[in-house]
């Protein structure tokens, strides 16, 4: 990889890695904590490629890009951002972004972005500065007025992908359908589709089973025209609701103020057609695109942050403040949510009107209707672009990532201290020597051939480890 990057993140420690990693890739990097020398930068003509974080002392990084296209249209820049919002991902969708990356990233994944990125760059003559056209780019923070208003926040896989594909079919002229289980928000995704559209500005109307009367059916359609028509669980109407309703949706082609068609349905939607719940001529005029929701269990990893965002928001509403700390939102990951993040608020607001100060896990535990802990569900893996951790559920590695990953959510928005790694390889160990001691009688000799270790070895590692000698663990 060869080139030029210039990076913008506040978190130092982000920049030193990068900055190694990129050096060892064969690239050449400058480091800025600063949006200002970012730009500084950009006209003055250096780099082939930026990655900037988004909210940086100087302002925001999605802002400044605006700013770089004036002084370098062809300059690809990837964002990294830890607001991981539908919000972020749509406004860098909006700028035009070479590519988003929600923290934590992988290594490695960013690095094959970044040399896709500059494998793509253009001919030098379309890199050089332009003079501006436009005023310079307002550098103060700032945030879309919408943000932080919707409880569509998530760093795992699932959700970032749904956030893109959010972000893509966001302008689109087609119908989408949004699907998934009871709770996980569907209703909220489709209302964003429509609040951050350039429809916002047209009425929002919705339809739903209760509706089915054919003044009501053709009221809410001419009343969405311009805007949006939202149609809930169109499964859900009767036969002959559904025939009006497609009667009237037929009527739009080729209307000029026509209203955008968004739906929202079941976990399987096509399912609901080959059972006979659904029309298929009605299923297809709505799934011009799909969007599937996935449920809180298969996002686990997005548990805290969303808890606080709910208490937040409760609190926002009147509600009680009340402190989520790490030992209780790490009960509150190892629960099922059957009834996803409706059910999670719900719990979360019984919390805030019964109690005062920190929640404690007692109270948590105590708490009427907490869910049970999860039983045999295997979380999908973290994307990874060397295939670490494929087919490892039900095995011992599942167990130490659910045990690595509840260690670090517990340090919240921060890093574990240094030398993590020593850390966890002894507290690995430490057990496995002890049960197989165990299991051999202190038999030494037939532990370390159990472990595959010379003895020396073995006994080395238990004067080391301080691991106490018992009427079972007898020296040879």
């Amino acid at each position: 990889m060869d080139g030029t990057i210039l990076i913008a993140d506040d978190d130092r420690s982000i920049r030193t890695v990068l900055s190694q990693a990129l050096t060892r890739a064969g690239c050449r990097v400058h480091a800025t904590g600063s949006l200002q020398q970012l730009l500084k930068w950009v006209e003055e003509g250096r780099g082939d490629l930026v990655v900037t974080d988004v909210m940086m002392p100087d302002g925001n990084g999605i802002d400044t890009i605006p700013a770089i296209r004036r002084a370098r249209p062809a300059l690809p820049v990837i964002v990294i951002s830890a607001q991981n919002t539908i919000v972020t991902a749509i406004r860098a969708t909006e700028a035009e972004v070479f590519d988003y990356l929600p923290k934590p990233f992988d290594l490695p994944d960013l690095l094959a972005r970044a040399r896709d990125a500059l494998s793509r760059r253009p001919r030098q003559a379309e890199l050089t500065p332009q003079v501006p056209q436009s005023p310079p780019t307002d550098l103060s923070t700032s945030e879309s007025p919408k943000e932080g208003t919707l409880p569509l926040i998530g760093h795992a896989p699932s959700m970032q992908a749904l956030f893109r594909l959010v972000a893509k079919v966001l302008n689109a002229d087609l119908p989408v359908m949004v699907s998934g289980q009871a709770g996980v928000g569907k209703s909220t995704i489709a209302r964003a589709l429509h609040d951050f559209s350039d429809r916002s500005s047209g009425p929002l109307r919705v339809l739903t089973p209760a509706d089915g009367a054919s003044e009501a059916l053709s009221g809410a359609v001419q009343a969405a025209r311009g805007g949006s028509l939202l149609i809930e669980n169109p499964a859900g109407f009767d036969s002959a609701a559904q025939t009006r309703l497609l009667a009237l949706l037929e009527q739009l082609d080729g209307m000029n103020d026509a209203p955008r068609l968004i739906s929202t349905g079941g976990p399987d939607p096509q399912q609901d057609m080959d059972e006979g719940r659904l029309r298929p001529d009605l299923f297809y005029r709505l799934a011009g695109a799909t969007i599937s929701v996935p449920p809180l269990a298969a996002r686990r990893d997005d548990l805290p942050a969303l808890a606080r965002h709910l208490m937040a928001r409760a609190t926002a509403q009147g509600l009680a403040g009340r402190e989520l700390p790490d030992a209780v939102l790490a009960e509150l990951r190892g629960q099922d949510y059957p009834g996803n993040v409706r059910q999670l608020e719900n719990l979360i607001r019984r919390l805030a009107l019964t109690g005062s100060g920190p929640v404690s896990v007692e109270e948590l535990t105590e708490m009427p209707g907490l869910p049970a802990p999860m039983r045999g569900t295997a979380e999908p893996q973290r994307a990874s672009t060397n295939g670490r951790g494929q087919g490892r559920a039900g095995q011992l590695s599942a167990s130490v990532a659910e045990h690595l990953q509840r260690y670090f959510d517990l340090h919240g928005d921060a890093l574990p201290p240094p030398g993590l790694y020593d850390r966890i390889l002894r507290e690995i160990e430490v057990p496995l020597l002890e049960i197989a001691l165990d299991a051999t009688g202190g038999n030494q000799l037939r532990c370390a051939e159990l472990l595959g270790i010379n003895r020396n070895t073995l006994r080395k590692k238990l004067s080391d480890l301080n691991i106490q000698v018992t009427r079972r663990r007898r020296v040879m």
